[in-house]
């Protein structure tokens, strides 16, 4: 049984969270002249819907999260792909040294984002037969100012990779044996037998890359140059610049770019929780 205290301490902490998310969809709703009203209340007095078609078309925020769920949606893709390729293979098929790369693989969560601006940078840009560059990489733009640069930071999570090792270490290898007698392949092995096993794992991988793309406002604002390759980060800073803030029209655009991400954790919640909890535990 729950103590009156805890219970009292949970209604403030929850309360702590939502009333910020409260006061902003508020706000999306209210005409400018009630933003800054005398007298600030929860609900609009006149709601109204202009801040939002406004966020949509004078913020281009349509085509930025076009962009931003093309990319996320092939971030996704490549992670749960190649992250759980890479856990499994660490988790199961150990060799020689395979510690020690993992444990670089890891380490380079802690490198802050900025120090990997410009390596990033210069990647992109000499990327071979990209973006008028020719094989040697030079003499055009490579990915820079395009979604296929959007994605490059974000293909393989170094956290994604971690949280795979660890949850599939968690699976008993005799699973796997039985199957290796009759001669069947890594390959099916993982994808047969070790992967259907997986569903909160593949959930939560999911839900990181998602939210590491949509989030993104850093590597988008270095890498992009025009509206057409704009993320939602970087349409929202723009209600933000200036002297004259609207605010109407940047909470309403963040209440829309709020959206997929609530959507991406609801429709996921119970898989993601459960494989936080089972991929966190094994060493």
């Amino acid at each position: 049984m729950r103590r009156p205290g805890s219970v009292l301490a949970l209604v403030i902490a929850t309360l702590l969270v939502l009333v910020p998310f409260w006061w902003m969809v508020s706000i999306a709703f209210k005409p400018e002249s009630e933003v800054f009203s005398a007298e600030p209340r929860l609900l609009p007095r006149n709601p109204v819907l202009d801040n939002f078609s406004t966020a949509l078309d004078a913020g281009n925020l349509g085509t930025a999260m076009t962009n931003s769920l093309i990319v996320a949606l092939l971030v996704v893709v490549a992670n749960c792909v190649f992250a759980l390729l890479a856990g499994y293979a660490f988790a199961k098929l150990p060799y020689r040294g395979s510690n020690a790369i993992f444990m670089t693989i890891v380490a380079t969560t802690m490198v802050p984002v900025a120090v990997t601006l410009i390596p990033l940078f210069l990647i992109a840009k000499g990327i071979p037969l990209a973006g008028g560059n020719d094989i040697t990489g030079q003499g055009g733009s490579g990915l820079l100012d395009s979604l296929g640069g959007l994605t490059l930071p974000h293909l393989i999570g170094p956290l994604n990779v971690f949280l795979a090792r660890q949850y599939f270490l968690g699976l008993p290898d005799e699973l796997g044996e039985a199957a290796r007698v009759d001669g069947a392949s890594e390959f099916r092995l993982f994808w047969k037998i070790y992967l259907p096993l997986a569903r909160p794992l593949v959930a939560t991988v999911a839900v990181f890359a998602f939210t590491a793309v949509w989030d993104d406002f850093l590597w988008p604002l270095v890498v992009t140059s025009s509206p057409e390759t704009q993320t939602v980060q970087l349409a929202l800073s723009k209600f933000l610049t200036g002297g004259n803030v609207a605010y109407g029209p940047a909470m309403a655009g963040s209440v829309l770019v709020l959206l997929p991400i609530l959507a991406v954790f609801v429709f996921n919640q119970r898989s993601f929780v459960a494989g936080l909890s089972e991929g966190g535990v094994k060493g």
